[in-house]
């Protein structure tokens, strides 16, 4: 099978021989900033396109600029940003909710997502990153929550951030616009690991998405929506009581074929079946 390369009008997919899709914004004129479009292109995406059996994990990054340089995110596109205050309040509550269901269908994929962020993740792009199961940052990468400079509030994209970064970190950052850089943001929790180049990024980017090739994929999957439950148990009717629900997930995976498959594999000195003939 051949890497297979899908455009969009917003977005760029490629999906490997091994199962991992690259997804790139891809409005590099307007350093990638989102708007109507690309809020309906994403959804669609990990609506549909993402959750492919043929897709094992998701990189999920910014296109580069006509210069080179990478970029992830520059928030809100203006143009579609100016539209707003000609709206209704009706009209508006529902562009914004259309706006945070995208985040909550991206916050709740059930691939590994890893985020690639260089360049600049501002405002709503915070929330994509926020939505990332493990983020890498170039040194130089800048962030900011700014929405209040223009007299809003990081609403739509706020639960993903809190659960992400916590309360403290949130109220200094929503309320300060503060920007910051990759070193600050990995250390109140929204980057995971920074590095000096993106050659460098890339070859830990290797090594990561061959790991998680390795792990079982419905475990990882599961083990995603273990944490999105224990984080938000009040959405969840599965979590009335959290030490039922987390001795039951256990039991029912280890009933289960890829985990009796796996455990044997172990037992056996041997790889399980489903990393197959994966690729590096």
């Amino acid at each position: 099978m051949q890497t297979q390369s899908y455009i969009y009008e917003t977005l760029a997919l490629d999906l490997n021989p091994n199962g991992i899709l690259t997804l790139s914004l891809n409005r590099p004129d307007i350093r990638n900033a989102f708007n109507a479009k690309m809020i309906e292109e994403l959804g669609r995406v990990f609506t549909h396109e993402v959750i492919s059996p043929e897709v094992k994990v998701v990189v999920f990054q910014g296109s580069n600029l006509k210069d080179g340089s990478g970029m992830f995110c520059a928030g809100g596109d203006l143009n579609w940003m100016k539209r707003s205050i000609e709206l209704t309040y009706e009209e508006n509550l529902k562009d914004t909710t259309v706006l945070t269901e995208m985040f909550a269908t991206l916050n709740e994929c059930p691939k590994p997502v890893i985020g690639v962020v260089e360049g600049a993740a501002i405002g709503g792009g915070v929330g994509l990153v926020s939505i990332c199961d493990v983020v890498l940052s170039t040194k130089d990468t800048v962030f900011s929550l700014s929405e209040v400079r223009l007299g809003i509030v990081p609403a739509c994209i706020g639960p993903f951030v809190v659960a992400k970064i916590g309360a403290s970190h949130a109220r200094a950052l929503f309320v300060s616009a503060e920007r910051f850089k990759a070193d600050k943001a990995k250390e109140v929790g929204l980057v995971h690991e920074v590095f000096g180049t993106r050659a460098e990024l890339d070859q830990y980017l290797g090594t990561l998405t061959k790991n998680l090739l390795e792990c079982g994929p419905k475990a990882m999957t599961v083990a995603k929506r273990l944490v999105l439950d224990l984080t938000w148990p009040e959405k969840r009717d599965r979590m009335s009581d959290p030490i039922q629900y987390v001795a039951q997930t256990l039991a029912e995976l280890r009933v289960g074929p890829e985990a009796q498959e796996g455990i044997t594999a172990f037992l056996q000195k041997r790889k399980p079946s489903w990393i197959g003939g994966a690729k590096s």
